[in-house]
């Protein structure tokens, strides 16, 4: 298939990070000179007072320039570092380029880790094959590519035939990896241990320790073998997705042998639109693909970056998106998967004392008031519509309160939310990016969590009975659907108030009042 991606294995980076700096500098500065400055005379009280001021924005911009120096040659010096030691540190490199906190020196400079790999040397991989799997390649394989066709920090992979003719992408794991990485992250976490010792609000324990068991989950390629064939089993009734099929007999803790399938990286607008894939429709596809993960079964595909996501041509509606790597999984606690349910639920109405219920639940106390902005870009008091954005008093109000936060706020709320919603957050921000790209409205992320919360609020894990999914009852079904269709006509309204004109704003608020009543009223 001319122009396609075959296969793009993943650079798995997990987790967050409670890292925050320079935001006070640059908040002030961005409110100081976006305000407008009285003219003075030269010999006024004014004068002397602008003087001041323009002193301390002055310092300011230096201190900006500054900070943004030392960020920026700290960056390029890890970046070396991590191309120096290879391996976990490249993981780790990966891993701090996808923080959308940590300053954008680092994420734009170590982002060029996430291409970048050395493949091995081609008798080292026939030898790995070789040793887990008993046999010589000629004894599997009618032919067998020597240069990989994808290679990351840990694997790399090959295409093969095999000699009833099916083609396979073989991941080979590289050599001598487990002692590595022991020997690696006892080296991470000692330097995590200095830096929090010199710098007290920034506590990155957690986050190692995070970091290090899903690095243990994903050099186990039986696990991973295991997490497609359940997310497969999961999704089955979902005609859009593929998922390639497992080779048992061919598949080890160090060597997975699956069925190979091409495609579009799901970022490859250009190509896609060539193709005639309406890149909409493959968002919103995307999107319920994982709202039904993490709502409906709770069982949650922990890193969906591009190269992880392919759209074939081929398929139900012209298209198919094929999800790869599935290395890194988070099973959700059900008691928290219902939680995230009756979170959305809230964070669309705005029902600031169900957050406020919620964060107590969450663990995260007063806290909880940030959830509007994180996940819908709202404050807990917003008088915005939904689906649209911030009036400016309220971006306003909102700089004002996080330039208030302290490091160690940051840290605490980091530290207090349960370790399930690391994986959440990381994975919707991947989400939104890629979804964003492709051109898709904001309401339509909206719209497939809220449907798949309510849903999901309805769908309880019998796992100490191995029932699997269980609805209530038949009544139960029709509620969320129910809900589900104002909440429909809602944000379908609202986007249409967006395009009429300059009333659009008093008009959508006025309407979202309305039909929140509404919806109250018929299902409480």
């Amino acid at each position: 298939m001319p122009g396609c991606r075959r296969w793009l294995l993943g650079i798995a980076t997990v987790g967050t990070s409670p890292l925050r700096l320079a935001v006070g500098i640059a908040v002030a500065g961005a409110a100081w000179t976006a305000s407008p400055q009285p003219a003075a005379a030269a010999d006024s009280p004014l004068s002397s007072t602008g003087d001041k001021f323009g002193s301390a924005i002055n310092g300011v911009m230096r201190s900006s320039r500054a900070i943004y120096t030392v960020h920026l040659r700290s960056a390029k010096r890890l970046r070396k570092l991590c191309e120096a030691n290879k391996g976990f540190y490249v993981k780790a490199g990966q891993f701090v380029s996808s923080l959308r906190q940590v300053p954008k020196e680092y994420t734009s400079i170590l982002s060029s880790l996430q291409d970048q790999a050395t493949p091995y040397h081609f008798k080292d991989i026939e030898d790995v094959i070789a040793r887990n799997l008993g046999k010589d390649l000629s004894e599997i394989f009618l032919t067998f590519d020597e240069q990989p066709i994808a290679a990351a920090s840990i694997a790399q992979v090959h295409h093969g035939l095999l000699k009833n003719y099916q083609e396979v992408a073989v991941k080979v794991q590289y050599p001598g990896l487990e002692q590595q990485m022991k020997i690696d992250i006892t080296t991470m976490a000692v330097v995590s241990k200095a830096v929090a010792w010199v710098f007290p609000d920034y506590r990155f324990e957690r986050i190692i320790e995070e970091f290090e068991r899903a690095m243990f989950l994903e050099l186990d390629f039986v696990q991973e073998a295991k997490n497609s064939e359940r997310t497969a089993r999961n999704l089955r009734n979902n005609k859009v997705v593929r998922i390639p099929g497992i080779f048992w007999d061919l598949t080890t803790s160090q060597v997975l042998t699956m069925q190979f399938c091409s495609g579009y990286k799901v970022d490859d607008v250009e190509s896609m639109r060539n193709s005639k894939i309406n890149t909409q429709k493959v968002a919103q596809s995307l999107i319920e693909i994982f709202a039904e993960m993490i709502f409906i079964h709770g069982f949650v595909h922990g890193d969906p970056h591009p190269g992880n996501i392919l759209v074939s041509p081929e398929g139900h509606g012209g298209y198919s998106i094929v999800l790869l790597d599935h290395g890194i999984y988070r099973e959700l606690d059900e008691r928290f998967r219902l939680n995230y349910c009756e979170l959305w639920k809230a964070l669309i109405w705005l029902d600031s004392k169900k957050i406020q219920h919620l964060g107590e639940k969450f663990g995260v106390g007063n806290y909880s008031k940030y959830f509007p902005v994180i996940f819908t870009g709202r404050t807990i008091q917003s008088k915005s519509a939904l689906g649209t954005q911030l009036s400016n008093e309220e971006k306003k109000l909102l700089k004002q309160e996080l330039h208030s936060l302290k490091m160690e706020d940051i840290s605490s709320f980091m530290e207090s939310l349960p370790s399930d919603f690391f994986t959440i957050i990381r994975t919707d921000g991947l989400l939104r990016s890629i979804i964003s790209k492709l051109g898709a409205p904001r309401h339509v992320r909206l719209l497939a969590y809220t449907k798949y919360a309510l849903y999901g609020l309805e769908t309880r894990h019998d796992l100490d009975h191995g029932k699997g999914l269980t609805i209530t009852s038949a009544l139960s079904k029709i509620k969320p659907n129910v809900s589900y269709l104002w909440l429909r006509i809602l944000l379908e309204s609202l986007a249409l108030l967006f395009r009429i004109g300059e009333a659009r704003h008093s008009l959508a608020i006025k309407w979202n009042r309305m039909l929140q009543k509404m919806v109250n009223f018929f299902i409480g």
